[in-house]
């Protein structure tokens, strides 16, 4: 082989095998085709982009010396438009102890809120905006009822601060009861581990159609940061409560027209139920028999009736009693199992509205 044809037959070889190295498919040299799944994604955050805003929560503090008021942020969340008059939804948790609420929409718009009412016991507050809310789009709502484990999820909110952010997982799990900022379990909350971080909270959680499921409430975490084990309250939960505040600035629930004494006592005299601590003598619980605490002849207090039961469900605290009569109506009747001095007896007695 000659010198001139070794030459030729390396350059040959090394344009082939640059060539190779250098050559794409045509599938592969255009921009790869997005996934199914990445596609619903982005459609479902497109359509959310202006129904999610950033909300700040402001106390003022009171100075005892120089008699001033000083603006203290006290937190930040998100929220979600719920319809086209300004109203957000949020966590009570979010916008707690505040005294001005600011509210930073999509566009970067900042607008002042007012708070239209609240209920601690499910974690839910409604603001309104005072301002033009053209351009907002209320969520659309869907139903946490026929939620199924393993299903997609999306998360929309503002963790740490930064608007927009979305996260993806799926339902972990359906039927928690987590105990919310009002003192009392949130019962059928929605497990997910869609990323939720602080500033997460109040922000929706839809599914892959983008409806709302969910509004992201809570996580479990050493760290305080995501760990994959988030939990939000239940769209159907939502749906029954927002329309009460809105209309009537807060929430009408069930209750027995008495109040009761904190648990703490109940355990410190080992009691199991709920001791009734005041019973009004207007009210249809006192012509019913029912009593509160008494007094023996040295003026020490002393339990009389503890409720052990609601309609034959056992209530062994006041979260037990709380979640029994969560489901009732007003004007519904239920037959309470009481116990005093030792002995049991039944009392029926009709619900009235709560304080």
């Amino acid at each position: 082989m000659t010198h001139r044809l070794i030459s030729r037959t390396l350059a040959a070889l090394s344009a082939a095998a640059l060539g190779g190295l250098l050559y794409l498919p045509p599938r592969l040299a255009a921009q790869s085709a997005l996934l199914e799944d990445e596609r619903n994604t982005i459609q479902i955050v497109k359509a959310l982009k202006n129904s999610v805003v950033f909300i700040t929560n402001i106390q003022l503090v009171s100075d005892f010396f120089f008699s001033t008021e000083e603006a203290v942020p006290r937190g930040t969340g998100s929220g979600f438009v719920w319809d086209d008059r300004g109203h957000i939804v949020t966590n009570y948790h979010v916008i707690e102890d505040g005294d001005i609420f600011k509210v930073t929409l999509p566009d970067q718009k900042e607008l002042r809120a007012r708070l239209v009412g609240k209920e601690p016991n499910k974690d839910i507050a409604v603001l309104r905006l005072e301002g033009d809310p053209s351009g907002l789009f209320p969520v659309r709502l869907g139903s946490s009822a026929g939620l199924q484990v393993g299903q997609k999820v999306i998360a929309v909110g503002n963790p740490f601060g930064f608007d927009h952010t979305v996260t993806s997982g799926i339902v972990s799990a359906l039927g928690r009861s987590m105990r919310g900022a009002g003192g009392v379990p949130i019962r059928d909350m929605i497990q997910t581990d869609a990323s939720i971080n602080p500033g997460n909270s109040g922000g929706p959680l839809v599914d892959s159609s983008g409806a709302l499921i969910g509004m992201n409430t809570m996580i479990i975490s050493p760290s305080g940061a995501s760990s994959g084990i988030g939990f939000a309250v239940p769209v159907d939960t939502i749906k029954t409560i927002v329309p009460e505040i809105i209309r009537y600035g807060k929430v009408t629930r069930p209750g027995l027209g008495v109040t009761f004494l904190d648990d703490r006592y109940a355990r410190r005299a080992r009691i199991e139920g709920v001791i009734l601590y005041d019973v009004p003598e207007a009210s249809a619980a006192y012509r019913a028999g029912l009593r509160g605490l008494g007094r023996d002849r040295t003026g020490r207090l002393f339990a009389r009736d503890v409720i052990t039961a609601v309609d034959e469900t056992p209530v062994r605290s006041y979260d037990d009693l709380y979640t029994a009569l969560d489901s009732r109506k007003i004007g519904e009747t239920v037959t309470l199992t009481v116990v005093r001095d030792d002995k049991e007896r039944k009392v029926r007695l009709t619900l009235v509205q709560a304080d």
